[in-house]
C-alpha cells in the first residue's frame, strides 16, 4: 500500500469531526460558548509557553514545539478574524438609519 494514501486516509479521518457539530455545545448560551473558547484559546497559549521554556532550557522536544507553535498561530488568527468580524458587525450597525 502506498504510504501517502494511508497518510490522506488518516488526515481526512482526523479532519472530518471537525466539520461536524460539537455535541459538548449543544443546548448552551451564547456566553457559555464564548467563554469555552476563551478558556480553550488561554490553555492553547499557555501550552504553547510551557513548550518553549522547555525548548529552552533543552528538556523539550522540538516537534512538540512545533507543533505548539502552529497551534497557537492558528488560535491567535482565528481570534483576530473573530475580532475583525465583530468589529465589522458593530461598524454596520453604526451606520444603520435611526
Amino acid at each position: 500500500m502506498d504510504i501517502r494514501a494511508l497518510s490522506a486516509a488518516s488526515g481526512y479521518a482526523a479532519a472530518k469531526p471537525a466539520t461536524q457539530i460539537d455535541p459538548d455545545h449543544q443546548g448552551q448560551s451564547l456566553g457559555a460558548r464564548a467563554g469555552a473558547s476563551f478558556e480553550s484559546f488561554t490553555q492553547t497559549l499557555q501550552a504553547s509557553e510551557q513548550a518553549s521554556v522547555q525548548a529552552m532550557t533543552g528538556q523539550g522536544d522540538p516537534h512538540i514545539l512545533v507543533q505548539a507553535l502552529a497551534q497557537t498561530e492558528l488560535a491567535v488568527e482565528t481570534a483576530v478574524t473573530v475580532r475583525n468580524k465583530v468589529v465589522e458587525a458593530y461598524q454596520e450597525i453604526l451606520r444603520m438609519p435611526v
